[in-house]
């Protein structure tokens, strides 16, 4: 961890008569760039958000922002009621959740950045304590928090969010490393700290075992795709073989557009949770075959479902009939048909290839599918898909 200390300058910090060019300057480099983002905002940054938007670009850079500004609504994104609201642990979580969420609509391969800001500034009525704020930026290796304390009565309230904005705009461009920022003019008598973490893939894998972090993306293959939507095979691919590769080849064809992603749970709903020598192991087999793998903390589909919203999951017959399966939901028909319909509203598909079941080969068209939910499944043909290979059998065969 280290700590800088922001360079002042003495006096009043004034809005300067040139600055808007110089922020459109940093925002289009800031879009220009690969960076996509999700900012969860509060108390102050406001305009930050305005100057990203109205430069022209904002669509592929700003994949969401949100503005929790009661106490309430903060709680509820935090899952909690902080002891303070603008403090570094709230500003930290906040960042992190931000970064989770731009994992799960980014597109794979995107600089993904999430931001966090709390701030406590000059308001209506006079503040006792002190006008301050917090800002993070959180990235696969990187954790950056400012924290800066404001002289009071120094500012109106469009100053201090305006410098807070400045910051804000700073922690995303520092990130880019393609743009120059103007100078954060402080007074002598303010206080700003800067303390950066720096994660190793080690670290990030344990944090995603310990459900800090939701997924984790390793982007083998180069290919440049137009959509952020995705066509997923999940799996333990323990080892991956040909048919894993073929049926996800198959599946993709459906939608050119989409990023074709490999997808491994490290945590085992009947089963202790991967280990990172384990994990590092199966992401080795991604890495040799240019395919894009996302590690998960979510055994579930449904869960799988609100990590990757608008994707198409490739799944076998097995897992399709396991997923109609009413023993799976508590025994009741009803919370299947309950859940699946969840999954239709975040506009998910099902596609599904055949497989030999009980001796025989299953495909879509054998499954007891729910009228109701036939829409979200679509059968892969057998024509254009069949290979009767499992890792299982590859696993016995070589001893492993």
């Amino acid at each position: 961890m280290s700590n800088k200390k922001f360079p002042r300058r003495g006096g009043r910090a004034r809005l300067d008569p040139m600055l808007d060019a110089r922020i459109r300057s940093v925002v289009e480099a800031i879009h220009a760039s690969p960076t996509q983002a999700v900012l969860y905002l509060t108390g102050g940054a406001s305009q930050a958000l305005g100057w990203m938007l109205s430069v022209p670009g904002a669509s592929d850079t700003v994949l969401e922002a949100l503005v929790p500004y009661s106490k309430y609504s903060l709680s509820q994104l935090l899952g909690k009621v902080p002891e303070r609201f603008a403090s570094q642990e709230v500003v930290e979580k906040m960042s992190t959740l931000a970064y989770d969420r731009a994992l799960k609509l980014s597109r794979p391969g995107r600089l993904v950045v999430g931001v966090g800001f709390s701030g406590s500034l000059a308001s209506v009525s006079p503040k006792k304590g002190r006008h301050r704020f917090v800002l993070a930026t959180r990235t696969s290796n990187r954790l950056w928090v400012s924290n800066v304390t404001l002289c009071k009565g120094l500012r109106s309230r469009e100053e201090e969010d305006a410098l807070s904005s400045m910051f804000l705009l700073k922690g995303i461009a520092d990130i880019t490393h393609n743009c120059v920022m103007p100078d954060l003019e402080l007074a002598e008598t303010d206080d700003a700290q800067e303390t950066e973490k720096l994660f190793d893939e080690d670290q990030e894998l344990q944090q995603l075992i310990d459900g800090e972090i939701c997924m984790k993306v390793y982007s083998f293959d180069s290919r440049k795709y137009t959509s952020d939507q995705k066509v997923i095979l999940s799996g333990s691919f323990n080892p991956l073989h040909e048919g894993h590769l073929k049926l996800l080849e198959v599946a993709s064809s459906l939608y050119v557009d989409r990023a074709p992603c490999f997808e491994i749970s490290v945590i085992n709903a009947d089963k202790p949770p991967l280990s990172v020598a384990q994990i590092k192991e199966r992401v080795d087999q991604f890495r040799t075959a240019g395919k894009t793998l996302i590690l998960t903390s979510q055994p579930y589909f449904y869960k799988k479902v609100e990590l990757f919203p608008g994707s198409a999951f490739v799944i076998g017959a097995d897992t399709a009939e396991r997923l109609i399966h009413p023993k799976y939901y508590g025994g009741s028909y009803e919370a299947m048909k309950e859940i699946l319909n969840g999954c239709r509203s975040s506009f998910c598909t099902f596609l599904v290839g055949g497989r030999k079941l009980d001796g025989s080969f299953k495909v879509l068209e054998d499954l007891p599918i729910p009228e109701e939910l036939t829409d979200m499944f679509l059968s892969i043909p057998e024509e254009r898909f069949r290979m009767d290979i499992s890792s299982t059998e590859i696993r016995r065969n070589t001893g492993i």
